[in-house]
């Protein structure tokens, strides 16, 4: 039995033979509530670092033509999907384990009125099946989540075309050992993180190519000191902009001490693809 932990702040640990499931999202990170509070923070639709900003500039280094096919992973309130459509002409499907964060994701996409080219959808992404269907499969900071590591990106390969692209940020890690807050942090919400050149060559043992990977930790201090100015403005109550202030001080102090990294990934499936133009992450 996967033994929990609480360490007074209403999140359960999990080791790491624990497989994340819908509840334990819903009911701990991805309350309704606390959804609505990151998507203030990140911006309308998004519940990741940078917002649409972040989202817009990695779905360009896609590079993928007009009327390709994405496969979203972890698509959250469905903000990069609904980027993806309008402003990249491509086609999306999204596909989230938390229910919560996929019901005011199919609100959005019934007013946006883009369900002709964003479909989203409950499921877990291991449990993934079909043929070798997307151009590309893109990410932002779900991975973590994902215990087993190499069944997802064996998953993710076998449903990519030939010379189908990866591209995912993620939440990372330095050398262990970790200072304990640190490794209370990661415990408590059951990640499991990897150090970047680690990440790098498990995606490389699932067969991808060109795989590239970017310790983009500097971008992230940036993007997290721009956050807490915007908490300030929020229209929050005392307690509530307090603790968000106080948990986006933390991840600031994590990312400035080497311990919580940010990474950018990219990799190719082998063969090649009329859908997308050749690009590297590192491109402009």
């Amino acid at each position: 039995m996967a033994r929990t932990t609480n360490h007074g702040d209403g999140w359960r640990g999990m080791n790491e033979t624990t497989k994340i499931t819908q509840e334990f999202l819903d009911t701990s990170q991805y309350l309704e509530q606390s959804i609505l509070q990151y998507e203030q923070v990140y911006g309308t639709d998004f519940v990741s670092p940078g917002g649409a900003d972040t989202a817009r500039r990695l779905i360009g280094r896609l590079g993928l033509e007009s009327g390709a096919r994405v496969l979203d992973v972890g698509c959250g309130l469905g903000g990069s999907a609904f980027l993806m459509a309008r402003e990249f002409d491509l086609r999306v499907d999204g596909v989230d384990l938390s229910k919560n964060m996929l019901a005011i994701a199919r609100r959005k996409l019934d007013a946006y009125g883009l369900a002709d080219r964003v479909s989203l959808r409950w499921g877990d992404c291991l449990e993934l099946e079909g043929g070798a269907d997307y151009d590309a499969a893109y990410s932002r900071d779900v991975f973590l989540h994902i215990h087993d590591k190499a069944r997802l990106f064996a998953v993710l390969y076998a449903s990519l075309r030939p010379g189908g692209k990866l591209l995912f940020t993620d939440y990372c890690c330095g050398a262990r050992p970790w200072a304990d807050e640190f490794a209370a942090y990661v415990e408590d919400r059951a990640y499991c993180l990897h150090e970047i050149d680690e990440y790098a060559r498990l995606i490389a043992a699932a067969g991808f190519e060109s795989v590239e990977g970017e310790d983009a930790t500097a971008g992230f201090v940036e993007t997290l000191m721009a956050d807490l100015e915007r908490i300030e403005g929020l229209q929050l109550n005392p307690d509530e902009r307090d603790r968000l202030r106080r948990s986006w001080q933390q991840k600031l102090e994590r990312a400035r001490t080497g311990d919580h990294r940010w990474g950018l990934f990219a990799a190719r499936k082998p063969g090649s693809s009329s859908g997308q133009r050749n690009r590297g992450i590192t491109d402009d």
